[in-house]
C-alpha cells in the first residue's frame, strides 16, 4: 500500500469508529478520536465545539446500542497534505440522509489520527 492509501484508510477507520455506539458512549474513546480543536457544523446548522460534542454525543442519534445507527455509503478520501485527509460520504440514520465531510489530521510521527472538522448537510430522500 502507498502512504496515501494508508492515510486515507486510517481516517476512514477513525470515522467508522466514531459511528460505533460503544465508542460514542465513551468519552475516553471519543477523546482519542477528536482533535482538541475539533469543530462541527451539524445537519441542524448548529456549530459544535470539542467540549460540547463530548458532552452531547452519548445522547445523539446513533449512540444507543439498541437504537438506529448511521449507515455510511460512498466514503472516499483524499490526502490534502502529509498528515491531512479529507473524507466525504453519505449517511442514513432513521430514514434521514446527510452528506458529510470530515478533515482528519495527524500531528507528528507516531501521533494518532484525529477528526479536526466535520460538516453534515441534510439532503432530500430519493
Amino acid at each position: 500500500m502507498s502512504r496515501e492509501t494508508d492515510e486515507v484508510g486510517a481516517a476512514i477507520a477513525g470515522e467508522l469508529r466514531l459511528m460505533d455506539p460503544g465508542v460514542r458512549m465513551s468519552q475516553s474513546l471519543v477523546r482519542q478520536l477528536l482533535d482538541p480543536h475539533f469543530v462541527e457544523v451539524g445537519a441542524s446548522g448548529r456549530r459544535w465545539t470539542y467540549e460540547e460534542m463530548l458532552a452531547a454525543l452519548p445522547d445523539m442519534d446513533g449512540s444507543a446500542e439498541d437504537g438506529p445507527r448511521h449507515e455510511p455509503s460512498e466514503m472516499t478520501g483524499v490526502v490534502l497534505a502529509p498528515g491531512l485527509v479529507h473524507l466525504t460520504y453519505e449517511t442514513v440514520i432513521d430514514g434521514n440522509r446527510a452528506r458529510r465531510s470530515s478533515l482528519w489530521r495527524r500531528q507528528g510521527a507516531g501521533a494518532q489520527w484525529q477528526m479536526y472538522y466535520h460538516q453534515a448537510t441534510p439532503c432530500p430522500r430519493p
